[in-house]
Formats: structure tokens, C-alpha cells, sequence
């Protein structure tokens, strides 16, 4: 046994008493020693691959560190390195593992935030069809290559189409496969308020180290961060430590990130990755939706009676759910069958929301027209006064937003062509990404027109 291979093996059985068994056996067990620097105080550990190294450089360096002091009587700075099988020589002893267990620093986190990710929100469940298929297949493909096949992956779509499934999916299928993984899952409006938060108790290093040693980082509702100058400044530099150390971003929004009023930088750097649409299911989609739901009940409902609420409710799967769960409890509460008549009498309200819901250009030019005070025929004409032609182009960006249509069909509705309407969005687009003011306003029109 060589002199670096001896004084490691010393180590090794220091840390094997303090550690706990799993993260012995996963992890430290299997560290080699690759070199010594005696005059720089240098050491690099070769272990299995970059995850490990990346998961012992946040977890247990300290720890490492501390032991190699109290063996060699003086400090090391060390190194881990991928790529490296354990080796294990005859002439080692077994090592004795007390229950005096270390625990990192990072655990208590970890915990909490694992604790907020949905167990019941996996691939498995995931319902897929032609509106999703893409995104469920870049997602799986995250999972597995963690950092280098598409970082970040940003995922959008509208209100209830399953973004947050899919993320908690993939958190969880991280969890699955690598259970120690430092994993923080937040929406945007959470991380603003940890953010303010640490800035008012003067602890922003420490909530720096939080989430830039994360394996994994998922943002949701990413839009929030439009107009927070501070968090967003945040978001970005640890954006780029995340990224530059090769650690999985994953986003979702409920629009385009081109279209969520952030600043240039942080825009380009989304598409350094996979940016990916979610679309409204189509009705078999739906249907299997609630098919699958009921999987998990007791009582089940008529193909008639699925239907029915799968044709009649479009725009939010949370919707689609909920009149679910309404029409389930009311054969519970009163042990008779779920007919067709009594489903459209018990969901009226929500049906009668959902068709008011559904979006129409015209609908869109009219309160356009209204909130800047032009007339409705003033929105399709020609003329060119610039409060018309500004009014008119916001509402081409509405229409593109707010609507599943295409271009072509926009610019029928505005008596223009397709390059028109690409013109108009693409300006809006820069506007707000420039206007603050601008992009309140956006914000606000979008809000009313949603309901």
C-alpha cells in the first residue's frame, strides 16, 4: 500500500464512523486517492462520476477536510474528480460504523424541500397526448442526463395544462434515482419573497449557498419575476453559477419566455436550452384525463357521463378535475347513479364559466378598443394615426397570446397578413421587455381578458 493510498485509508476510516450507512455505501466508500501535492496542501479524490463529485463537493467537503487535518495535522484543500472506479485492496480491515452519524449542513433543506414535492405527481400519471408528448419526452430525457441534455428546459403554456405535474415529475424521478440530491422546487413569487426576506435579516449568503449548490433547480411560474428588478438580478447570477457548474435548470411559465417582460440577458439565456409549449388537450385527451383520475376512486362514472364533462370543459385540466371530484361525491352522498341530465344540471355554473372563458378576437379588439378610447372599426381599419396603430398591434399580441390561433388567422380578423401580425408581436414584445410601465399595462389587459 502506497503512502497516499495508507494516509486515505486512515481517513476513510475516520469519516466510515461518522457518516451514515447510506450515504457510506452510495457515495464515500467508493472515493480513491488520485494525487498529493505535499508543498501546496492539495489533494483530488476520484470518485464514480461528476454527480457524486458534485453531491460530496456540497455535502461532506467540510467534513473530508476535517478528518484529512486531524490525520496529516494540517490542512488540505481537496478535489473531487469523475471518472474514477472504487479500488479496494485485500489488505484492508473493515471498517466499524458507529451511530455518532455527521449530518450536513444542506439535509435539513433538502428535507423541506422534498417535503414539498407531490409524491403523486409522476411520469406514470402523467397523462400524455398530442398537446404534451414533446415536453414529456424532453422532460424524461433531463432526468437522465442531468446538466447536459437540455439546460435549462423551460416549459410553457396556459393555467391548469400540467406544467407543475411535470416538473414535480421530474423532481421526483431525480429523487427516484438519486435520492441524496440537493433539489429546490419553488415558484418565482416564493423565491422573491426568500429573497426580500434575506436581504432584510442580512443573510443573503446564506441563502446564496441554498440555492446554488442545488443538483437541481425548478422555478415555477417564472412570469412572477417580471418587474422585480432585485430578484431578478438575483435569479440571474445564480442562473449562471447553476449553469456554468453544470447543474439542471428547469422553468415553466405561462408564456413564451420571450413574452414574459424580462430583461434581454436573462431571455437569451433560456435559449441556451430546450423551450417547450404545452397545449390544451384535445377531447380524447381529456377523457383519458379523467380516466385516469378515476383510477384512484371508488366510484366510477359512464363513458356518457366523461364525456360529456370532457366536451364541455376545454381550457383548464384543474376545471376538468374539479367537476370530476363534484359529480363523484354527489353519487357518494347519495348512492344513486351519475346520469348524463343530472351531471349537466350539477355542473352548469362550471360550464356556463368555461363557454364565457373562451376567448374571441372580436371579444379581444373590443376591449382594446375601449381601454384606449379608439373606436372598434377604428382596431381593422387602415388608418395609421400612431394611438391607433399602437392600440391595433397590442391587440394582434393579444389575440396571439390569449388564442390558440394561428398568424394567418389573426391577420384575417385585422384585414392584414401573416408578416403583419409577426411584426406587431415581435415589437410588442421588445417594448415591454424595455417599458416597465408598458409591461404593467400588458399585464393588467391580459388579467381582465382572463377573467
Amino acid at each position: 500500500m502506497g503512502e497516499c493510498a495508507r494516509f486515505w485509508y486512515d481517513v476513510k476510516n475516520q469519516l466510515a464512523q461518522k457518516v451514515d450507512e447510506d450515504s457510506w455505501d452510495s457515495y464515500l466508500s467508493g472515493i480513491v486517492p488520485v494525487s498529493i501535492n505535499e508543498e501546496t496542501c492539495e489533494l483530488v479524490l476520484g470518485v464514480l462520476n461528476d454527480f457524486v463529485a458534485l453531491w460530496l463537493d456540497s455535502n461532506y467537503k467540510s467534513l473530508i477536510e476535517d478528518e484529512i487535518s486531524t490525520v496529516k495535522s494540517k490542512a488540505y484543500a481537496i478535489t473531487f474528480v469523475g471518472g474514477y472506479k472504487p479500488e479496494i485492496e485485500a489488505t484492508e480491515k473493515p471498517v466499524v460504523r458507529t451511530h455518532n452519524t455527521y449530518v450536513p449542513q444542506t439535509t435539513k433543506i433538502r428535507v423541506e424541500q422534498n417535503l414539498r414535492i407531490r409524491p403523486d405527481f409522476t411520469f406514470d400519471n402523467f397523462v400524455i397526448g398530442n398537446n404534451n408528448k414533446l415536453c414529456v419526452a424532453a422532460a424524461k430525457s433531463v432526468t437522465q442526463h442531468l446538466g447536459t441534455s437540455y439546460n435549462p428546459f423551460f416549459v410553457y403554456g396556459g393555467v391548469g395544462l400540467g406544467k407543475t405535474h411535470l416538473l414535480q415529475a421530474i423532481a421526483n424521478d431525480v429523487l427516484k434515482h438519486h435520492p441524496h440530491a440537493i433539489i429546490e422546487y419553488h415558484t418565482s413569487e416564493e423565491f422573491v419573497n426568500l429573497y426580500v426576506e434575506a436581504v432584510q435579516n442580512n443573510s443573503l449568503v446564506a441563502f446564496r449557498k441554498r440555492f446554488r449548490n442545488a443538483d437541481l433547480l425548478l422555478i415555477d411560474d417564472v412570469q412572477f419575476f417580471s418587474g422585480k428588478v432585485g430578484s431578478s438580478e438575483e435569479f440571474f447570477h445564480t442562473f449562471n453559477t447553476l449553469h456554468n457548474a453544470h447543474r439542471q435548470i428547469v422553468l415553466a411559465s405561462d408564456r413564451t419566455p420571450h413574452d414574459i417582460g424580462l430583461e434581454d440577458r436573462l431571455v437569451s439565456r433560456f435559449d441556451w436550452g430546450l423551450s417547450a409549449e404545452i397545449l390544451a388537450p384535445e377531447l380524447e385527451t381529456r377523457v383519458a384525463i379523467l380516466k385516469k383520475k378515476q383510477e384512484t376512486q371508488t366510484v366510477k362514472l359512464s363513458d356518457e357521463v366523461l364525456f360529456l364533462v370532457a366536451s364541455r370543459i376545454e381550457s383548464n385540466m384543474r376545471t376538468l378535475e374539479s367537476a370530476l371530484t363534484i359529480l363523484t361525491m354527489n353519487v357518494s352522498a347519495l348512492g344513486s347513479e351519475m346520469t348524463v341530465e343530472l351531471a349537466e344540471e350539477l355542473l352548469k355554473n362550471k360550464f356556463e364559466n368555461e363557454a364565457a372563458r373562451m376567448l374571441t378576437v372580436d371579444h379581444i379588439q373590443k376591449h382594446v378598443a375601449d381601454h384606449f378610447d379608439i373606436k372598434l372599426a377604428d382596431i381593422i381599419s387602415k388608418k395609421r394615426p400612431q394611438n391607433i396603430a399602437h392600440a391595433r398591434m397590442v391587440g394582434m399580441y393579444l389575440s396571439r397570446q390569449l388564442t390558440d390561433l394561428s398568424y394567418p388567422v389573426i391577420g384575417e380578423a385585422f384585414n392584414r397578413n401573416h408578416a403583419t401580425i409577426v411584426h406587431a408581436v415581435d415589437t410588442i414584445r421588445k417594448k415591454m421587455a424595455k417599458d416597465e410601465t408598458f409591461r404593467s399595462k400588458i399585464a393588467m389587459l391580459t388579467k381582465y381578458l382572463k377573467g
